[in-house]
C-alpha cells in the first residue's frame, strides 16, 4: 500500500503557526478544535536555555487507533494512499476516536456534536495540489507527499521527544528534530 504522509523540519520552523491557521481556516473550524496544532517545548537554564516547536496534525497511521476503535465505520484508510479519512455523516459523536489516537489528532466539535479530524486535504491531494498547512509554512518546514520519496529526500525520524512511541501506531511522519527532541 502507498503511504503519503508529512515531513516537518523542526530545526526551521519558528512556531508562527500559519500552518495551524491556514488548516483553521480551510476546515472552516469554530473556535477550540484544531486540525493541526503547534506546541512549543522548553527548558535548560542559563546559559544554554533551549526551545523548540511540534507541528503535527494526522498522522495517517500505518495501524490508526482512530479507524480500530470507530463503532460505525466513520473513519477509514485509504487504500490508494493511505490517507486516514472521516466520514462526517456516518459520525454519531461517541468521542471514541478522540480517545483513541495517541496524538490527539480527532477533535470533537461540540457546536457540531461529532468528531473531526485532519483528512490530509484527500479532495486536494486528489487533484495534485498540497495541504493548506504545507503551502502557508512561511519557513517551508512542513512538506507531504509519497513517505517513502520523502524520506529519500530528507530522511527523518518519526521517533522524538514530545510524540508517544511510534510503535503504537507507526505514524506517517518523518521529522527532522531539534538536538534537544532527539531520543
Amino acid at each position: 500500500m502507498a503511504q503519503k504522509g508529512f515531513y516537518y523540519d523542526m530545526t526551521i520552523c519558528i512556531g508562527c503557526k500559519a500552518c495551524q491557521i491556514a488548516c483553521k481556516d480551510k476546515n472552516d473550524l469554530p473556535v477550540g478544535p484544531l486540525f493541526r496544532k503547534v506546541y512549543t517545548f522548553e527548558g535548560g537554564k542559563f546559559p544554554r536555555p533551549w526551545f523548540y516547536h511540534l507541528s503535527v496534525g494526522c498522522n495517517h497511521c500505518a495501524d490508526p487507533r482512530c479507524v480500530q476503535n470507530c463503532p460505525v465505520g466513520a473513519i477509514t484508510k485509504r487504500a490508494e494512499d493511505g490517507l486516514v479519512i472521516q466520514d462526517p455523516s456516518l459520525c454519531i459523536g461517541c468521542r471514541l476516536c478522540t480517545w483513541s489516537c495517541p496524538y490527539g489528532a480527532p477533535q470533537y466539535i461540540e457546536e457540531l456534536g461529532r468528531s473531526g479530524k485532519c483528512n490530509g486535504c484527500y479532495e486536494l491531494v486528489d487533484q495534485g495540489q498540497n495541504p493548506p498547512c504545507v503551502d502557508a509554512c512561511v519557513m517551508r518546514a512542513l512538506d507531504f507527499g509519497d513517505l517513502s520519496e520523502l524520506r529519500a529526500k530528507y530522511g527523518g525520524t518519526n521517533d522524538v521527544a514530545g510524540l508517544p512511541d511510534p510503535g503504537l501506531t507507526n505514524p506517517a511522519i518523518l521529522i527532522n528534530p531539534s538536538p534537544e527532541a532527539r531520543r
